[in-house]
């Protein structure tokens, strides 16, 4: 038998998944055949089932260094609820519960044990380690070792002994973000003995890459988060402050969020991450304190309220998205003052290789904010992929380019100013100065250098200093313009340059991000609506009596397979991904009971794509025609119903039509914004009287208090779910 057959037979016993994902085959075969192994896998690439799974056919103790106690927690319960034999070690444990699970270890009741760097380097534990019979040192999240990664923790850097101590066992190191730096960097840190190297694409093509540009980033986050009244999100904040008073307004604006950062005492924080995981709490706002420690795979959108320090955080950090492998939105909110912000941080940082190091970082993050061009091809680009797709389908970018401008007389200006600085003085200077001199400043390096004598000082009428300096960055993209990270960031023509100059050559430039949060990417598996959330309403009840978060019984993606293919029996049950045995004997009769009570009251629904298999995570495609659309575009920007009707030459009660379909196509739309509190009870308490068939009895029996729109819309409404009866 094949190392590839011999783990099919457990990847669908305890998983319930019938193929592997990209490189997980090839990654277990070498690890069972003892070799070590570097895998860079982005996130929801798969990378714990690298070492989980192998750890059911062979012999010994695979141990898991993870390096949080909230991520091993989560693990080691879903293996168990899987039938997977795991558990961990750590902090958080009482000294009963610790000495409890140390006797299993001895007994060798478990095939993983995951473990803290600092716990598995103490002496005494690597004795332990030495009479466990242990067969695979796992290093998850391998960056931490590396001090050029974006997440360097000094204690990983003890793991440099674990192959002297025991030199004949394998190791695989696993990671989701690492440049070819780093890279290079944990195998020589590690000692790694001639690896096999496998790096997975970066590209996770059901995640929608946006910038918007900040204008009042409160109101913006409060719309795109009401417009998505079921869907759990993260908001990422640089500061404690900002993730507290963020969290603090959305409560106060009926949204239930929560903060985390590492200022929180540590039980208050635990408290909120396990509302979070068990759907308690819709948003959490966070700092990266909130990183590594999620697990929750049916998070819909991250949101950065603040800029990043560098790409490398910024793409882990929005792979927190849509780890189900259904679509996942995630939006950097992005104004040209962050980078200011950023820039006094860097500054405080005593040591001058790492202010290097850092701004040159910044710059790359900034490049991607202000990029006119594909992000996905930049993100990719980043870590080394190359993408040849012209038009990716999902970024801002590439949905709907940005407007571009004759920049022609602007670019004259800048690159003249940059030109006439390097003959003048003899050496380069940053963007910032050379707007300073195109805007007229009067400082003491400019007064120093004799700048104010040049022909450019004063010429930048018509911008504003944060524009000019877009204006640079954009010239650096364009490659008229070199910015030199090894000499702080200083900026010098290229022959590119020079030539445009020279020949006045036409240049384009793109305007800045809009400023208002872009639309959702609609696309999920299509299914029955309301039996998915009947499905997700009885999810929840196993999970809190199992005090376990929902998705550790089933994902989303799993509940929606049900919810579209109706399975009848157990047979049926097993063609649906995600549900292994175990959970099968547990779960799948509760779950077929749900299934066949809904149909006994409601048809079966069919759907355009039935001919995919179960396993389909195609987006769903718009239904609505472009009226509808250019209607509910409209009511999205703010416009009232009248206003609608008043732009496009029809009446109130065709508008109100628009937006019952679009309701109906599945569009998330704010109720609130067109029918009061008080009106929703009143029309939902005559929908439960008289039912949905007949509108007229409906409006009749309220004695023509609201009109047949506004019913309408609620009739759409108590349909889709958006209000309760």
């Amino acid at each position: 038998m094949q190392p590839h057959d011999a783990l099919l037979i457990p990847l669908k016993k305890f998983f319930g998944f019938n193929s592997f994902r990209p490189l997980q085959c090839e990654i277990m075969s070498d690890s069972l055949a003892d070799k070590d192994v570097f895998a860079v896998l982005p996130t929801g690439g798969g990378k714990s089932l690298c070492f989980q799974l192998p750890a059911l056919v062979r012999s010994g103790l695979t141990v898991v260094v993870s390096p949080l106690i909230a991520l091993m927690k989560d693990q080691v319960d879903s293996l168990q609820a899987a039938g997977v034999p795991a558990t961990f070690l750590n902090s958080s444990l009482a000294a009963g519960e610790s000495r409890s699970r140390l006797r299993g270890l001895h007994n060798g009741e478990f095939r993983l044990l995951y473990v803290a760097p600092e716990r598995l380097m103490l002496s005494g534990f690597l004795e332990d380690l030495k009479k466990w019979k242990v067969s695979l040192f796992a290093i998850d999240e391998a960056h931490c070792i590396s001090e050029w990664g974006h997440d360097f923790r000094p204690e990983y850097r003890q793991l440099r002994n674990l192959r002297g101590i025991f030199p004949e066992v394998p190791m695989m190191a696993l990671t989701a973000t690492a440049t070819d730096r780093v890279r290079d960097d944990i195998v020589a840190q590690l000692h790694l003995k001639n690896p096999a190297r496998y790096i997975a694409s970066f590209n996770r093509p059901n995640l929608t890459y946006r910038v918007a540009a900040k204008s009042g980033a409160y109101d913006q986050i409060l719309s795109y988060i009401r417009a998505r009244p079921r869907e759990s999100g993260i908001i990422y904040c640089q500061a404690r402050k900002t993730a507290d008073d963020l969290a603090r307004k959305l409560c106060r604006d009926g949204v239930s969020a929560l903060p985390y950062h590492a200022g929180m005492e540590n039980s208050e924080r635990s408290r909120h991450q396990e509302k979070f995981l068990r759907d308690e709490a819709s948003v959490v706002c966070a700092t990266i304190a909130f990183g590594m420690g999620i697990n929750k795979p049916n998070v819909r959108f991250v949101i950065h309220y603040d800029l990043p320090k560098n790409i490398e955080g910024y793409y882990q950090e929005t792979g927190r998205a849509g780890r189900d492998g259904l679509p996942g939105e995630c939006v950097l909110m992005f104004s040209p003052g962050d980078r200011v912000k950023q820039m006094r941080f860097i500054d405080e940082k005593p040591d001058p290789r790492e202010r290097e190091i850092a701004r040159a970082q910044l710059e790359q993050m900034i490049h991607y904010a202000e990029a006119a061009t594909c992000r996905r091809h930049f993100l990719l680009g980043y870590f080394g992929e190359k993408f040849d797709e012209a038009n990716c389908g999902g970024c801002d970018n590439c949905l709907a380019p940005r407007a571009e401008w004759d920049g022609t007389m602007a670019a004259q200006k800048f690159l003249s100013c940059v030109y006439r600085i390097r003959q003048k003085s003899g050496f380069d200077v940053g963007i910032g100065h050379v707007v300073e001199v195109l805007c007229g400043a009067d400082t003491e390096k400019i007064r120093k250098f004799g700048h104010e004598t040049l022909s450019t000082y004063n010429i930048g009428f018509g911008h504003s200093r944060a524009e000019w300096s877009a204006i640079g960055r954009e010239l650096v993209r364009l490659g008229f313009l070199f910015q030199n990270a090894e000499k702080f960031n200083v900026v010098q023509l290229t022959d590119a340059g020079g030539s445009a100059l020279k020949t006045r050559q036409k240049i384009m430039l793109t305007k800045s991000v809009a400023a208002a949060v872009p639309e959702h990417r609609v696309g999920e598996i299509q299914c029955d609506e309301t039996l998915f959330e009947k499905l997700r309403a009885l999810r929840k009840r196993l999970a809190d009596e199992r005090a376990v978060p929902p998705y550790i019984i089933f994902p989303d993606s799993t509940l929606r397979q049900l919810a579209r293919h109706y399975p009848a029996n157990e047979q049926e049950l097993s063609r649906i991904s995600g549900i292994g045995e175990k959970k099968r004997r547990e779960f799948g009769e509760i779950f077929l009971r749900e299934i066949a009570a809904h149909l006994q009251g409601n048809p079966r629904q069919m759907f355009a794509d039935d001919f995919a298999g179960p396993d389909t995570c195609a987006p769903r495609r718009s239904l609505l025609t472009d009226t509808v659309s250019e209607s509910l575009l409209l009511f999205r920007q703010g416009k009232t119903i009248s206003e609608i009707a008043r732009m496009r030459g029809v009446k109130d009660s065709t508008v109100f039509g628009h937006l019952e379909e679009a309701l109906l196509a599945g569009e998330a739309i704010d109720v609130n914004t067109v029918v009061s509190a008080q009106a929703q009870r009143d029309i939902a308490t005559a929908f439960t009287r008289h039912g949905f068939v007949s509108l007229s009895a409906v409006v009749e029996a309220l004695g023509g208090k609201y009109n047949y729109g506004e019913c309408r819309i609620m009739r759409a409404a108590l349909q889709t779910k958006l209000v309760r009866m």
